[in-house]
């Protein structure tokens, strides 16, 4: 018997809604989920449909994490061929969260309940992250005696800063929405599961609204600048201006403010 795939994808009207769709297991994410993952954020970044990705979760939590199932039976008896096959395995589960990542689309996290270990990692690799106000988070690994292999420690100190990442990563603990809103991990906190998807719905829809290549522009180097400095980014931000800035949108946009109106972008 094939195991359910375990997301769904809707898209509509430029806004593709990716949902973590195990609510049996609490999302709880074992090796297709990393495999499916990286799939269907391929596919969106190739959907010329597709201007900005929502990933939420169905069920009680956003993701419990790591399926512990499946990483028992990945780590065996721990021989040498084991750790080999682990080190490897491990690196394939990081190209699955790093798709979100590198998916030129903005991509917006919608999160509630539990929001756990590689749900975390998962999160991290989002553009923007908006919570309900009960939810729960932590970095779970530490306590259950693993390092967080998957994205957490590289990329949450560049959200909340390296003094916060410590403390959460060394000790585990959870910490609710507040405190996630108040570190800026989150950017809004939203009461009920109606209003946080209302609240990504239109802020989606704002992004939606803007120049497609102009938001994956600004994706690219916004990423490009954190991963090589100021100076560089600069340049770089300077050469892809000069090669991709579309006439028509400008003048689009300037016609749209004359006439007080809203522009209608038909970039790719």
């Amino acid at each position: 018997m094939q195991p359910s795939e375990p997301f769904t994808i809707e898209n509509r009207g430029g806004i593709a809604w990716l949902t973590l769709d195990r609510p049996e297991k609490h999302n709880a994410m074992d090796f297709e989920f990393f495999e499916v993952l990286l799939q269907h954020l391929q596919n969106l970044t190739d959907d010329s449909d597709v201007r900005v990705v929502v990933i939420k979760a169905a069920g009680k939590s956003f993701s419990a994490g790591t399926d512990l199932s499946s990483a028992a039976a990945l780590v065996g008896s721990g021989g040498a061929d084991e750790r080999r096959n682990l080190h490897r395995k491990i690196l394939a589960l990081q190209q699955g969260i790093s798709s979100v990542e590198n998916c030129c689309k903005p991509v917006i996290a919608a999160i509630h309940g539990h929001c756990i270990g590689g749900g975390v990692d998962l999160i991290c690799a989002c553009d923007i992250r908006i919570a309900e106000k009960s939810t729960l988070f932590s970095i779970r690994e530490t306590r259950m005696g693993i390092v967080a292999d998957l994205g957490t420690l590289q990329r949450l100190p560049r959200i909340i800063g390296e003094g916060r990442t410590r403390e959460l990563a060394l000790s585990g603990r959870d910490f609710n929405a507040a405190e996630a809103y108040e570190m800026g991990l989150v950017t809004q906190v939203c009461e009920g599961r109606e209003n946080l998807y209302d609240a990504a719905h239109a802020l989606a829809r704002q992004i939606a609204e803007n120049p497609p290549l102009t938001v994956m522009g600004v994706k690219d180097v916004i990423n490009y600048s954190r991963d090589h400095g100021v100076d560089a980014g600069l340049r770089y931000v300077a050469q892809k201006n000069a090669a991709m800035l579309l006439p028509e949108d400008l003048m689009e946009a300037f016609a749209a403010f004359k006439e007080k109106r809203k522009p209608h972008f038909k970039g790719k």
